[in-house]
């Protein structure tokens, strides 16, 4: 099974950007995503963004894999 997560893009040159999540940055590309701006969050593949989402629901999709980490520490 593969696991694809929202990460923000905090930095961008050409089609390669810098993503983040819990301070864990990855180098990916953005070839399959159009108009990628900085502070965006996108859904990370297999080291490509895949789809590009608005920020409310990222951060909603954030809250609930922090949720499953929770109840998987229990």
């Amino acid at each position: 099974m593969c696991l694809a997560v929202p990460m923000k893009v905090i930095q961008k040159k050409g089609l390669t950007a810098t993503v983040e999540l819990d301070g864990v940055r990855r180098k990916i590309r953005l070839d399959l995503v159009e108009k990628v701006q900085l502070g965006d969050y996108v859904i990370v593949h297999a080291g490509f963004a895949i789809e590009k989402l608005d920020r409310k629901e990222a951060k909603k999709t954030l809250n609930l894999v922090q949720q499953l980490v929770q109840e998987m520490k229990k």
